[in-house]
C-alpha cells in the first residue's frame, strides 16, 4: 500500500477489478487484491503464533486461557504469566522484527538489489559500533545506546554511499563497498569488547547475537513511539519510493528530486537498524530475507513497505519461538536462529542473482 493521491474528499472505498483504493479524508492508499491477502494472513499468523508462543514455557498456559487474559476474564496467576513476563517480549520481537523489515525494504529499493539490506552493506554493523561506544563510555539506558546506534548506523550509512558514488549509485559497487566497511566496523567492534571490564564484556557479546531476553514493558512504549514516528514520516513522504525504483531518470522526469527523497529514506532507514539494534542488538538477516519473501508472496515487481513489515514481524516472532524451544532447556539468542535460517536464504539468494545474470 502506498499513498497514491492527495486530492482529498471524503473517506470512501473505490473497489477495483485488480485493486482495492482507500481514500480517507486528503490521503488514499492502493493496493492489488492479492497484497492485502497476504498481509492479513500474515498478522492472523502472527496473532495465531503469538498466543501459542504466550502459553508455552515452564508453566503451560492453554490458549483458551491466554485469551481469557487478554479479554479480562482471567484474573488467575495466569495472567501474571502473560502479561508481565512473555508478553512484553513477544511485542518486542513484532516490533523489531517489523522495524527491521521495512529497513530492508526501503534500502533494497534504494539500491535496486536484493542484497542491498543493511545487514549485508555495514549498517548493521555501524549501528552496534555507536552503541558500544555509549556503553562503553556512559553505559546508558535505551535513549543512550538508541541515539549512539542511530549516529552510528548514520555515519557508516553516510561513508558508504560516498565511496561507492561514482558518476550515480550502482547497485552493486554500494553492497561490495558496504561488505568491506562493515568487515572493518566488526573488527573496530571486537576490538571494544576486548576492551571493556569482564562484566560489560560479557553483556555485549550476548547481546551482539541479537536477543530478546529480559525486554519488557519498559522498552515496549519507546519502541512503540518511535516506531510510530517513523511509519508518520513514511507516510508524510508519500509515493515515492517506488518512483526510486524507476530510476533516478524516471524519477527525475516525474518531478521527483531523487538525491533529496533517496537521503529522506536513508534517514529512516537507519533511524529503523537504530531502533531495533538499541532493543535487542544487531539482529541478522530479517531485514535481508522479509522483503522479498513478502515481495513473491504478494506476486509485486518491487518490495512493498506494508508486507515487509508484516513478513519482518512474522519472522522474528517465529524465530524467537524457536530459539526459546528447539533445544529444551537451553535457550539461544534469536541472532542465532535469524543467522542459521537467513545463511540459507542468502545462498538461495546468491545464486539466484547469478542464474539471472
Amino acid at each position: 500500500m502506498t499513498a497514491t493521491d492527495l486530492a482529498g474528499g471524503p473517506a470512501h472505498v473505490d473497489f477495483g477489478r485488480r485493486q482495492c483504493v482507500v481514500r480517507i479524508g486528503g490521503v488514499s492508499a492502493r493496493a492489488s487484491w492479492r497484497a492485502i491477502l497476504v498481509v492479513a494472513a500474515l498478522l492472523v499468523g502472527a496473532v495465531v503464533v503469538a498466543v501459542l508462543a504466550i502459553g508455552v514455557g515452564t508453566y503451560t498456559v492453554a490458549p483458551g486461557d491466554v485469551l481469557g487474559v487478554l479479554l479480562g476474564s482471567n484474573t488467575s496467576f495466569d495472567r501474571v504469566v502473560v502479561m508481565e513476563w512473555r508478553m512484553p517480549r513477544m511485542l518486542m520481537a513484532l516490533l523489531v522484527g517489523a522495524a527491521l523489515g521495512v529497513s530492508g525494504a526501503i534500502f533494497q529499493a534504494l539500491t535496486r538489489n536484493a542484497l542491498g539490506s543493511p545487514d549485508i552493506i555495514g549498517v548493521n554493523s555501524g549501528a552496534y559500533t555507536g552503541a558500544l561506544v555509549v556503553i562503553a563510555g556512559v553505559g546508558g539506558g535505551y535513549y543512550a545506546v538508541a541515539a549512539g546506534a542511530l549516529i552510528g548506523g548514520l555515519v557508516t550509512a553516510v561513508v558508504v554511499y560516498a565511496l561507492s558514488y561514482r558518476n550515480g549509485l550502482a547497485g552493486y559497487r554500494l553492497i561490495v563497498v558496504g561488505i568491506a566497511v562493515g568487515a572493518v566496523l566488526n573488527s573496530v567492534n571486537q576490538w571494544i569488547v576486548i576492551k571493556l571490564d569482564f562484566h560489560t564484556a560479557v553483556t555485549a557479546a550476548i547481546w551482539q547475537q541479537g536477543s530478546l531476553n529480559g525486554l519488557g514493558w519498559a522498552q515496549v512504549l519507546p519502541m512503540t513511539v518511535c516506531l510510530a514516528v517513523a511509519t508518520a514520516l513514511l507516510v508524510a513522504l508519500g509515493p515515492l519510493l517506488p518512483v526510486l525504483q524507476m530510476g533516478d531518470d524516471a524519477a527525475g522526469a516525474l518531478g521527483v528530486h531523487p538525491d533529496r527523497a533517496r537521503l529522506a529514506y536513508l534517514v529512516i532507514g537507519v533511524g529503523l537498524v537504530a531502533l531495533a539494534c538499541a532493543a535487542a542488538g544487531p539482529i541478522t538477516f530479517v531485514a535481508l530475507a522479509a522483503p522479498q519473501i513478502a515481495r513473491r508472496l504478494t506476486a509485486s515487481p518491487g518490495v512493498g513497505l506494508i508486507p515487509s513489515a508484516a513478513m519482518g514481524a512474522v519472522l522474528l516472532l517465529v524465530s524467537d519461538v524457536l530459539a526459546q524451544r528447539l533445544f529444551g532447556g537451553s535457550e539461544l539468542p534469536v541472532g542465532a536462529v535469524t543467522v542459521s535460517l537467513g545463511g540459507l536464504y542468502l545462498i538461495y539468494l546468491l545464486i539466484s542473482q547469478s542464474r539471472k545474470r
